[in-house]
């Protein structure tokens, strides 16, 4: 790789988490895209980490409207190749008038993306969620009472007119954050769907730091992102009923004046303090699942926390919200690292089920299972190491040739 050079162009909120770093060899560069301000999205809203998902939309059409920036930089730049993701459906048409190929990376899981051309395919997510021969497994479908977010989220949003254009306009081939051994055939069932090469990059997950100290018995984490007043209340009495020790992150939104034990059950802190730590604001997710004493990580299932659980070997238990996580959560217990909360008919936490599903992951029998199963993914991902990066940089090679 040392006979490449890297510009990484984002902006300057994203680029400040990638200095702090420190790690990158000279041949790397950042260059700063600077968005339009717009009232309502500051410059510590230019990023996913932290935005408030009402500003979404307006995050993208901040970077819509950069694009003439961002031409004038990768014009100067020339680069023999352009990598974009899918807030910038628009860069690999100004890369393709400057004669430079361009590739679309997708940082989400082949299953989800697979599932949506299938449902596109068919003309109707009722048709993709039945019994269906030709998608990979019967066991990747969308719960009723996600359907309805997840038409105007997914299938029915100006986000899928977005995705359907990066893939459009990839070179040959796709980038995506995963690996065979965990999404094969979802893969290759993508491939056949958008007539392109997919690429898996690997894991791309942190290497975790070294722990021996153990602590009290096999601890719970949690980490949430902006609930509502009721989840939060039905989540804490979920946590109490379960009987287990545990972390609970809680975030909300930048600059939200919230006060934590205002939004918790009242006397919720005092009844678990014994065996509970609930930590408000950010929290260093790899350091504490890389904890030995770390029995089961209550995840929404966002792809980078599935890739961070299975390389520490912690099994999952599934609490997704919105967007792609209903159908990372089907993976998840379909690949058998994990199980999922069940919601009652309306959508609702029911704080009976989620302790019964922690109990059964952290306490019981079936765990074990899932604890093995979670391990033995977690080593091949430390196995294979660099060797998907290596083939990723032989096809960009071929690429430019």
């Amino acid at each position: 790789g040392s006979n490449f050079h890297i510009c990484f162009c984002s902006t300057p909120s994203i680029l400040n988490s990638i200095k702090q770093l420190d790690k990158f060899s000279l041949s790397i560069q950042l260059i700063e895209l600077h968005l339009p301000s717009l009232p309502e999205l500051p410059p510590q809203y230019h990023t996913t980490k932290g935005l408030p998902p009402h500003l979404m939309p307006t995050l993208k059409e901040a970077f819509d409207m950069a694009s003439p920036s961002f031409f004038n930089i990768l014009k100067n730049l020339s680069p023999d190749l352009l990598i974009y993701d899918l807030i910038q459906p628009w860069a690999p048409a100004l890369a393709s008038s400057l004669n430079i190929p361009a590739v679309y990376f997708l940082v989400s899981s082949a299953a989800t993306s697979a599932f949506m051309f299938h449902a596109i395919k068919k003309n109707s997510l009722g048709d993709a969620n039945d019994d269906d021969e030709e998608f990979p497994s019967s066991s990747i479908f969308i719960h009723d009472y996600y359907m309805k977010s997840y038409f105007s989220n997914m299938v029915e949003s100006p986000t899928t007119k977005r995705l359907l254009q990066c893939f459009e306009r990839s070179c040959n081939i796709v980038l995506i954050k995963s690996f065979r051994e965990l999404e094969g055939k979802y893969i290759d069932y993508l491939s056949d769907l958008i007539k392109k090469k997919v690429v898996p990059v690997g894991p791309l997950v942190q290497d975790p730091v070294e722990q021996t100290d153990h602590e009290k018995g096999a601890t719970e984490i949690i980490h949430e992102y902006f609930l509502s007043k009721e989840e939060m209340e039905d989540i804490a009495l979920g946590l109490e009923l379960s009987g287990v020790n545990f972390i609970w992150v809680v975030r909300f939104p930048c600059g939200a004046k919230v006060k934590v034990d205002e939004e918790l059950p009242e006397s919720f802190l005092e009844r678990t303090k014994e065996r509970a730590m609930v930590i408000e604001g950010w929290a260093p997710q790899m350091k504490i699942l890389g904890h030995p004493s770390i029995g089961g990580f209550v995840s929404h299932c966002g792809w980078s926390s599935v890739m961070e659980s299975m390389r520490l070997g912690v099994p999952i238990i599934a609490m997704p919200m919105h967007v792609d996580q209903p159908l990372n959560a089907r993976l998840v217990e379909d690949v058998g690292i994990g199980l999922e909360v069940r919601r009652n008919k309306c959508g609702r936490i029911q704080r009976e089920e989620m302790a019964r599903v922690i109990k059964e992951v952290v306490m019981e029998r079936e765990g074990e299972k899932i604890k093995r199963k979670t391990r033995e993914m977690g080593e091949k991902i430390k196995e294979k190491g660099e060797e998907e990066i290596e083939w990723v940089a032989d096809e960009l090679i071929h690429l430019f040739g």
